[in-house]
């Protein structure tokens, strides 16, 4: 993100507040889909996480929703259901970091999903929502509790 008058370029979660688009997408039947985070991504590499993305300027949630399920898992969005929003404030990698997550659940064809980051994304799976696997995302259990708390498996 630059600004046209002193072109300084404005790193989103780290010089302002970010907003990204967290998702967990399932298939109806109490499975959910994750990935491995590759040595390519920001943080967190070698770890299960639940998806998501920054949101674009002028986009809206559900658009920015659909395009990272896309570009992530080349899937279509059969269903959503809004969770929640939350402050995400951290550290990572020795600086102080500070995300908004919109969080939705997803409901996704399974056989539709395919890898569509391999430079981000190690490896593809589909777990029960009561069997996740480690060494999961900081915020993973955070994601599938918001499902949960949401209706999302039962």
């Amino acid at each position: 993100m630059t600004s046209d008058s002193t072109k300084t370029t404005v790193k989103r979660g780290t010089d302002c507040i970010g907003v990204t688009i967290s998702f967990v997408c399932h298939d109806g039947h109490g499975n959910v889909l994750l990935h491995k985070r590759s040595d390519q991504c920001r943080d967190e590499h070698g770890k299960w996480d639940n998806g998501g993305g920054a949101l674009e300027f002028g986009e809206s949630f559900e658009e920015g929703l659909k395009r990272e399920i896309r570009e992530e898992y080349c899937a279509d969005v059969l269903e959503t259901k809004f969770l929640g929003a939350f402050n995400n404030i951290r550290e990572q990698n020795g600086t102080r970091t500070h995300w908004v997550n919109v969080v939705y659940a997803v409901r996704v064809y399974p056989e539709q999903v395919k890898n569509g980051e391999p430079h981000k994304i190690e490896e593809l799976g589909w777990f029960r929502q009561d069997q996740l696997p480690s060494p999961p995302h900081t915020t993973l259990k955070r994601m599938v509790d918001f499902a949960r708390a949401g209706g999302v498996f039962s």
